[in-house]
């Protein structure tokens, strides 16, 4: 479903980046004729480990860039995938450094703009990452704001790391309108207190129903 007046009363659009304005799996995708059928396993194994590096030590409390789980994750991915030749390794990444844009971002992103929007981006990315895919995207002229969770040293769903997000927009809770294809990173924004919409491109079925979204659409031009 989506709504018509749910950028009612928002000053601010904050959009997660991995899986919601980046497609993660593009930079396995352009490679998948050379990596060989378990091309698609291989990047989902790569993106499931990151996010669950990123969860275990944001709990431990022992931060570590997004970065560096990015590669850790992959190697493991390519540890469990022994067909599929390491010498690829070095592509991965940097197709990973320049992922593809899913198609309706840039004409979202410049019509909220017009609309008098702010528009952020908001992720568990440290700056290098963002900024290397916010400039291979062409998107740099319609964000307003870049924000990554390094400050804090934690990841989301910490509410310190939604917090980033007031202090550096100096902004409330209810000016804010939070995108993300993560239903785990809806759920903690929800918790957080902001009105979020969950992308949900993958027809997922919902798994946190305490938490519900304001919206639920299949892609970002279902909002404006």
């Amino acid at each position: 479903m989506s709504d018509p007046y749910l950028l009612a009363g928002k000053t601010h659009a904050v959009f997660d980046a991995y899986g919601t304005l980046f497609d993660v799996h593009s930079a396995v995708q352009r490679h998948a004729g050379d990596l060989g059928p378990q091309a698609e396993s291989l990047s989902e194994t790569w993106r499931t480990k990151q996010l669950e590096y990123s969860w275990v030590h944001g709990l431990m409390g022992r931060y570590v860039g997004f970065w560096d789980l990015t590669e850790r994750a992959l190697d493991f991915a390519l540890a469990k995938h022994p067909k599929i030749d390491r010498r690829f390794r070095g592509k991965l990444l940097d197709g990973y450094r320049e992922l593809d844009a899913y198609g309706e971002v840039p004409g979202v992103l410049e019509r909220l703009r017009q609309r008098g929007v702010k528009t952020a981006l908001f992720s568990n990315g440290n700056a290098a990452m963002l900024e290397r895919a916010v400039a291979s995207a062409g998107l740099g002229d319609r964000l307003d704001a870049v924000l990554s969770v390094d400050p804090v040293r934690t990841f989301k769903t910490a509410p310190a790391a939604y917090q980033l997000v007031l202090d550096r927009l100096g902004t409330a809770r209810d000016d804010v309108l939070f995108f993300s294809s993560n239903r785990w990173d809806i759920a903690g924004a929800t918790a957080f207190g902001f009105d979020a919409v969950w992308v949900n491109r993958k027809d997922q079925p919902d798994e946190y129903p305490d938490q519900a979204p304001r919206a639920v659409v299949k892609a970002l031009d279902a909002v404006i």
